[in-house]
């Protein structure tokens, strides 16, 4: 029998019994099914609802299968379409195929065949797919090796993540930056029951609030002045899939009831547009900022926070999961090696990565590994081969080890921030990618903190 899960199908014809009973053999084969008797109730269904294949009628009244073929092609996204007719239509029948149906089925159908047909169509939409989501996006389907770590704080996190990824509940998974937040996304996608439908991710902080709610969830033809064609949001090609939202703490209050209001119903518009559309989507949010104290500073909807964080992760820092650094370091030595015999790190520079207190965390202790495995000479790291500190110590007067224990995760950021800008010579651009941020976060960052930026020396 069919679930929530499986593909949604639509049949469209004008003959009752035909597509009665085409309808329930299609349920009784494990199909999501709807029905429309006419051209005009199945421009409505597909306007509110997306199909994943629709099996279309050629002859109707009032509007006939090719106008709502056309219709299809012009509106939804990546529906395939089987057209049912007659064996005197054949000829009009192969014409569709031109127009995009992706094959046609003579009636009276044998089901086997239709069946077969049906399939072959939900392979070919999620070819069609895959190539949208990319195959940067496809490689999260892969077994996930660099979730690495068998610390006590870590290894609770895994065990959750076994716990919730089976269920359909929003997760919000938070972090400082460099905590590993997306890798802990990705696996929770691996191990749902969503896995081999789309996952997709979009930065939230990278993106202008002008452009974002176009991309979430996409816009009419001539809404505004560059909406040349129809765009599908990522709502849309996530369906039936996974949406991961980065850095949802970023996402401004004008665009946040509307995210609020599809997490409630499942249900959107585009830009410009007036029909209400509906996609089936779980939602994994993950941020860096502690969305309750944005709460109080007005800037976040607390009834947003609510529905993102039904269930939620704390990721410890580096710092939290010392024990976690070896194995990490051999990760990062096995794959950031260029040379077939991975380098090695000597006790002495392998005690000096556990003592260091990793403001940016394991995104930090990556780019350390890299530099080293470039900046050693020999096939063996040693500690003078580890740039670790970016001068803190110098900025922080004379800060040690026991000062910087007893100090903020922010103010250990601000100061990080301030070298690495200096050391950028103020090219916020750069900065940001040293610090493994976006422009945007940089500049949050910089206005949060108060950091002095030389007039002078500013730049972009």
């Amino acid at each position: 029998m069919a679930t929530e899960n499986s593909p949604m199908l639509l049949v469209v014809d004008d003959e009752k019994l035909f597509r009665e009973v085409l309808t329930q053999k299609l349920i009784e084969h494990g199909y999501q099914t709807e029905a429309a008797s006419n051209g005009v109730e199945a421009i409505n269904k597909i306007q509110r609802q997306q199909f994943d294949v629709i099996l279309l009628d050629i002859k109707m009244p009032r509007i006939n299968g090719i106008e709502v073929l056309k219709h299809i092609k012009s509106n939804t996204l990546e529906s395939e379409v089987i057209m049912l007719t007659t064996f005197t239509d054949v000829r009009t029948a192969v014409e569709t195929i031109k127009l995009g149906a992706y094959d046609y089925i003579t009636k009276p159908y044998d089901l086997p065949e239709l069946l077969a047909t049906i399939e072959r169509a939900l392979e070919h939409r999620q070819l069609k797919l895959d190539n949208i989501v990319m195959k940067s996006e496809l490689d999260r389907r892969k077994p996930n090796k660099n979730v690495i770590g068998d610390s006590p704080s870590f290894k609770q996190i895994l065990e959750t993540v076994e716990k919730v990824a089976p269920t359909e509940s929003n997760i919000l998974i938070q972090g400082p930056t460099g905590s590993g937040k997306e890798v802990i996304a990705n696996l929770i996608f691996q191990k749902s029951l969503r896995k081999d439908k789309p996952f997709v991710a979009i930065d939230c902080a990278s993106i202008p609030d002008s452009l974002l709610e176009s991309e979430i969830f996409g816009h009419e033809r001539g809404a505004f002045t560059d909406a040349m064609v129809l765009k599908h949001g990522l709502v849309e090609i996530a369906n039936n899939g996974t949406l991961f939202l980065d850095e949802v703490g970023d996402i401004s209050p004008s665009i946040q009831p509307k995210l609020l209001r599809f997490l409630q119903t499942g249900e959107f518009r585009r830009i410009g547009g007036t029909q209400v559309l509906s996609v089936n989507v779980r939602v994994i949010a993950a941020t860096n900022k502690d969305l309750k104290q944005a709460v109080k500073e007005g800037t976040f909807r607390e009834d947003l926070l609510f529905r993102l964080n039904v269930i939620t992760l704390n990721l410890p820092t580096l710092s939290e999961r010392k024990e976690d650094i070896p194995a990490l370091v051999n990760y990062f030595l096995e794959t950031k090696s260029r040379t077939r015999e991975p380098k090695e790190v000597s006790d002495e520079a392998m005690g000096k990565l556990v003592e260091y207190y990793w403001p940016g965390n394991v995104r930090e202790l990556e780019n350390v590994i890299e530099r080293a495995i470039i900046l050693s000479s020999g096939n063996v790291i040693e500690p003078a081969d580890l740039v670790l500190d970016y001068g803190l110590q110098e900025e922080g007067e004379g800060t040690g080890a026991g000062e910087l224990a007893r100090m903020s995760l922010s103010d250990i950021e601000k100061i990080h921030i301030e070298r690495v800008l200096k050391d950028c010579h103020y090219n916020k651009k750069n900065a940001a990618e040293v610090l493994g941020i976006s422009l945007r976060t940089l500049y949050t960052k910089i206005y949060d903190y108060k950091i002095p930026v030389p007039k002078t020396r500013e730049r972009s």
